[in-house]
């Protein structure tokens, strides 16, 4: 029977707190999710709870400069300090995780099976991510952050309303309350729940890797070479992986499986939660046996 989520904190690289939620038997394998950028460990919820329900331990974190994770005091956002936090995490978890990545937290589970720390996974689960992102998606998904990032929101509603113009497809929801899990509450505005930092270009280290796609590649190959499976969901309405940045990953490395998420754009978790979670399931019980 799954249990409600119990948070736990440990320190990251370099004395970072990180902040994460443990569903199921702390002695159970471990699947990792790691959201994307701007977004909290709330992200994950039911899939996080999904996978519990089938015996495995549903680990959650907030990566540094995000929901209630400390802000780095050094702006050190780069994707390789991701990894290291996530390490750090890992020390106290039985061995050979699951790591379920998306957007940036797919390329954090890139760099640190494929570069960092070969041999730390048993399997890895990129959601809507690839080396070779489509520019321009990456690009409406910026401008997303960054709009309104200094001056907030009056309200709940306010929020709902611009995240319903960027995902039409996405019924907005009728309970705002969810929101708050994405946004801090000071002097009487709302703000989403991360360091301005991260997004403004006033980071010191910068999450540069991203562009980096020679490297990312060089990461996954390792990866596969190394027999670890692997799973790429893509939601079908994604822009910045589309069909034929999905066509073409594959090409480059047959043996990643590959699901195809209808009705779900980037955020894929969050817009078809039920046919993700059947999907991850699936590739464990085929590839990832506890």
């Amino acid at each position: 029977m799954t249990t409600a989520p119990e948070a736990f904190t440990t320190a990251g690289d370099g004395g970072v707190r990180i902040v994460g939620d443990r569903i199921g038997d702390p002695l159970a394998p471990a699947v990792v999710f790691l959201h994307g950028g701007g977004q909290t460990r709330r992200s994950w919820g039911r899939a996080a709870a999904a996978v519990a329900g089938r015996g495995w331990q549903a680990i959650t974190l907030d990566f540094r400069g995000h929901g209630e994770s400390d802000w780095s005091s050094d702006g050190d956002y780069r994707v390789a300090s991701f990894a290291r936090d996530v390490l750090e995490v890992l020390r106290d978890l039985p061995p050979k995780p699951v790591l379920v990545g998306a957007s940036l937290g797919g390329f954090t589970s890139m760099l640190l099976e494929g570069e960092l720390a070969p041999g730390t996974a048993r399997a890895v689960v990129l959601v809507d991510i690839v080396p070779d992102m489509d520019q321009s998606g990456a690009s409406r998904i910026h401008n997303f952050m960054f709009d309104r990032m200094q001056s907030g929101f009056d309200s709940l509603d306010e929020v709902a309303d611009m995240i319903q113009e960027y995902n039409p497809h996405r019924p907005r929801p009728t309970d705002l309350d969810g929101l708050r899990a994405n946004l801090r509450h000071r002097d009487g505005r709302w703000y989403w729940h991360w360091d301005p930092k991260f997004i403004d270009g006033t980071s010191a280290l910068p999450p540069t890797e991203v562009t980096e796609v020679d490297r990312m590649h060089a990461a996954v190959q390792t990866i596969v070479n190394a027999g670890v499976p692997m799973l790429l969901v893509r939601g079908q309405m994604s822009d910045l992986v589309t069909q034929e940045r999905a066509d073409a990953f594959i090409a480059r490395f047959p043996e990643v499986d590959f699901v195809d998420v209808g009705g779900a754009g980037h955020m894929v978790a969050g817009d078809r939660n039920d046919l993700f979670a059947d999907a991850v399931v699936d590739f464990l019980s085929r590839h990832a046996a506890r």
